[in-house]
């Protein structure tokens, strides 16, 4: 399973972006899709995530400014970033979490690379 992730970029504070993350490869189903990021020097941190059912969950730190969003049929998900914040600047990563796959009778996490998001005026 591979998962392909882009949208990143340079945008000056207050902007918006928008991440979106696709899975490839031979699976039956994804459980929850999700975003994470790391920022030089820091460890990696939850950022959001959505489940099948459409349940998200987000870090307090991107309540009301990001909102994450997913597209079964075509196994993708996307996070709109709004209001964004020199903070907010790092490498966002997507995860699949319980991902069933041929082969395999327990269901596994893949990571996807990373998009680069520099918030700087």
């Amino acid at each position: 399973v591979q998962l392909q992730a882009c949208g990143g970029g340079l945008v000056q504070p207050g902007g918006s972006l928008r991440l979106s993350c696709a899975a490839s490869g031979p699976f039956f189903s994804i459980d929850v899709m999700g975003w994470y990021r790391q920022a030089p020097g820091k460890q990696r941190e939850f950022v959001a995530a959505i489940s099948g059912d459409g349940i998200a969950n987000y870090a307090d730190s991107v309540k009301g400014r990001f909102t994450i969003s997913r597209d079964k049929a075509e196994n993708t998900v996307y996070l709109q970033m709004n209001s964004l914040k020199p903070e907010d600047t790092a490498v966002y990563l997507c995860k699949a979490d319980n991902t069933r796959v041929p082969g395999s009778l327990k269901p596994l996490d893949y990571w996807g690379q990373g998009t680069q998001v520099t918030v700087s005026s």
